[in-house]
């Protein structure tokens, strides 16, 4: 390759990685919340919905503001850090859930202890200034078993700082997670739970 070339190539290549923002998230203000419901026949006599959320969230967000698919995230938490909220619980009984709910039977923490999301795919558009709506496509790492998660959400850019809010469903089947059950069968943890969040990220942290 030329000198002429090479000086073209760097030119082109320049302004594209320039172009992308590195926003590190951060922990200590960024929550995710995990709601887990019930079902069956029995469900409307006994049995209880769960509220869960995450600490130790990690990751960082690559953000490309002027072409959103040269975008990019990735999200992780520790599983040994999800704590089952006592509202609404039996007293005693969050303990109780939250050790079934880290245990063998479910998500296995001691084999699996980390819980990632990558993205492979970042659509979207701007509808105000530093305001996005975006699908995220990307991989959950969940107990062993990676599968193919979209994320809607909204993002607001402020200066130096983003943060990002949705929700989605997960169905735990989808992961080789079999809902428990109770009073024989009658009370059954829904498939699927609903996940919200709120990652917030600052760049050059």
């Amino acid at each position: 390759m030329s000198r002429f070339s090479c000086i073209l190539v760097l030119l082109w290549v320049g302004p594209a990685a320039a172009a992308t923002r590195s926003f590190p998230i951060d922990s200590r203000t960024s929550i995710v919340h995990i709601h887990v419901g019930k079902t069956g026949i029995g469900s409307f006599a006994g049995g209880h919905e769960h509220e869960v959320i995450a600490r130790s969230v990690q990751g960082e967000v690559a953000a490309d503001f002027e072409d959103l698919s040269r975008s990019s995230v990735d999200v992780a938490f520790d599983a040994t850090s999800l704590a089952v909220l006592p509202q609404g619980e039996p007293e005693g009984d969050a303990q109780k859930v939250e050790q079934a709910m880290k245990g063998p039977q479910v998500l296995d923490v001691a084999r699996f202890p980390s819980i990632r999301f990558r993205s492979r795919l970042v659509t979207g558009k701007q509808v105000s200034a530093g305001s996005y709506e975006l699908r995220v496509t990307g991989d959950l790492s969940l107990h062993g078993v990676v599968h193919p998660v979209v994320v809607p959400l909204q993002l607001e850019v402020r200066g130096d700082a983003l943060t990002a809010i949705g929700k989605v469903g997960v169905k735990q089947s989808d992961f080789a997670i079999e809902p428990t059950s109770a009073a024989g069968g009658l009370v059954q943890v829904e498939d699927e739970v609903t996940v919200t969040f709120r990652i917030a990220a600052r760049e050059g942290v």
